[in-house]
């Protein structure tokens, strides 16, 4: 009979007793490792979006350079072009964006009021409970002064962060020598993996590559084009703030599944302090615009997906939001993809060294 000590229940037991030892200290070392966490997310965003830029980019510089363009150039003219789009965008938008949210800071007491009058009519109805009536209205007063608030300190520190604007200027530069070195980055990348797990490895990366690639490209693809749909749409309904709204679904949009009513709910809200009527038709416009996003839009520039169960992206995106907020929502199915990935390969790689063991 073998000792205690050897059996397969001690070593369950010791292993279930060193994760609550190391969770335990994590938690007592809680106030640092925010600190480092902050510092290192202050530090390392900039190289995680250029990293991300130059990724999508990546198979245009590559496509001029199949053309005897030389890299450098080939970099320097899609920067040429995409200043000259986003400067038209900025001349042209920042002033309607801007105008339009310093508009709806003004009107939300107006608005609200109206929304007010709109739930004292609804919550008048001899069927309604008290506390439910006083619950409307305590969350409507508290929504009134959230939204305000925000608006506010959103608008005060435009401008005004230099940090932000320090990561702006530098994220370019980050990724132009990203994308020219985009290849030895790859090479000195490699060389640091064994000889022997180099061909799996580069395999892996393949595949990742595979996952994400067409995923990330389309998927801002299509939220420009939802965008641009939502605009439309709220513009021929007469929709206050368009621009703003759709700006808003557009972003929402590149996260699958409750990004769509994430992205309509700030335009319901809004249509309910227009009249019941304007609710209607932003419903609509939002439900049309999912129909052609889902039918239509997707299945051209996307092409496929990432073949991973709704439940898992769910549970992925529910994850990312509380880690990282919005950034998280986005970025939750790609990292989940990459995850899914290496998971397969070291599946396959100790099912071979099972079966190789066996011989």
């Amino acid at each position: 009979m073998k000792p205690f000590y050897q059996s397969r229940w001690f070593g369950l037991a010791a292993y279930v007793l060193i994760g609550l030892s190391i969770a335990y200290m994590l938690l007592l070392n809680k106030p640092i490792l925010l600190w480092i966490y902050r510092f290192l997310r202050t530090v390392l965003t900039p190289f995680i979006v250029a990293l991300i830029i130059s990724y999508v980019l990546n198979p245009v510089v590559n496509r001029l350079t199949s053309r005897k363009m030389p890299r450098t150039v080939a970099i320097l003219l899609i920067y040429a072009v995409f200043l000259l789009i986003l400067g038209v965008l900025l001349v042209n938008l920042i002033p309607i964006v801007e105008a339009q949210m310093m508009e709806l800071n003004e009107h939300i007491p107006k608005m609200t009021a109206k929304a007010e009058t709109m739930v004292t009519s609804l919550s008048d109805h001899p069927l309604l409970p008290e506390g439910v009536r006083q619950g409307i209205e305590q969350s409507l007063s508290r929504l009134q002064n959230s939204l305000s608030t925000a608006i506010s300190q959103y608008i005060d520190r435009i401008g005004n962060t230099l940090s932000m604007l320090l990561v702006a200027f530098i994220i370019p530069f980050l990724a132009f020598y990203i994308l020219k070195d985009f290849k030895l980055i790859e090479k000195s990348v490699i060389t640091f993996v064994p000889a022997s797990h180099r061909k799996s490895i580069i395999r892996m990366l393949l595949d990742m590559d595979r996952a994400l690639g067409q995923y990330i490209r389309g998927q801002l693809l299509v939220a420009v084009i939802v965008g641009a749909l939502a605009y439309i749409g709220y513009w021929l309904i007469g929709m206050p703030y368009a621009l703003l709204l759709a700006g808003i679904v557009s972003i929402f949009n590149i996260v699958p599944y409750i990004g769509p009513f994430f992205g309509a709910a700030p335009a319901i809200l809004m249509a309910a302090t227009v009249s019941w009527k304007m609710v209607l038709y932003v419903v609509i416009v939002n439900t049309i615009v999912q129909i052609l996003e889902g039918n239509v839009v997707s299945p051209q520039v996307v092409g496929r997906t990432l073949h991973m169960h709704p439940l898992t992206i769910i549970l992925a995106l529910l994850i990312g939001g509380e880690l990282a907020g919005i950034v998280g929502l986005i970025l939750a199915v790609p990292c989940l993809a990459v995850l899914k990935v290496i998971f397969q390969h070291v599946r396959q790689y100790y099912l071979r060294r099972k079966r190789f063991a066996l011989k």
